[in-house]
C-alpha cells in the first residue's frame, strides 16, 4: 500500500482553475481500482491519497496523468507501508 502525500506548490486560485480536471483523474483512478481513498489536508495545502498499487513504479507513472503534476502543481512524496492490524472495516487492505 502507498501513501501519496500532495503538497501545492502554487496558490489556491491556480489549483482551483485544475480542481475539475483533477477531480475527474481521481475519480478515473478509482474506477480502475488504482485508489483507494483520497482527500483534501486541513489546512488546505494539498491531499492524500490511499493506493493498493503493486509498486512504485506503477504509482509514479499513475501519477504522471494527473492535471496537478502535469501543470506543475504540487510535490507528491510516495510512502510504502504494509499494513499489519485493521478495524474490519479495512480489512481488505490486509495482504
Amino acid at each position: 500500500m502507498f501513501i501519496i502525500d500532495l503538497t501545492y506548490k502554487v496558490h489556491l486560485n491556480q489549483i482551483n482553475q485544475y480542481l475539475e480536471d483533477h477531480i475527474q483523474y481521481l475519480e478515473h483512478q478509482y474506477e480502475l481500482g488504482n485508489f483507494q481513498t483520497s482527500g483534501k489536508k486541513v489546512p488546505r495545502t494539498g491531499g492524500i491519497i490511499l493506493s493498493t498499487l503493486a509498486d512504485k513504479n506503477k504509482i509514479m507513472a499513475c501519477l504522471e496523468k494527473d492535471p496537478f503534476k502535469i501543470h506543475d502543481l504540487a510535490d507528491y512524496t510516495i510512502t510504502e507501508f504494509i499494513p499489519s492490524k485493521t478495524n474490519e472495516d479495512f480489512k481488505f487492505l490486509l495482504k
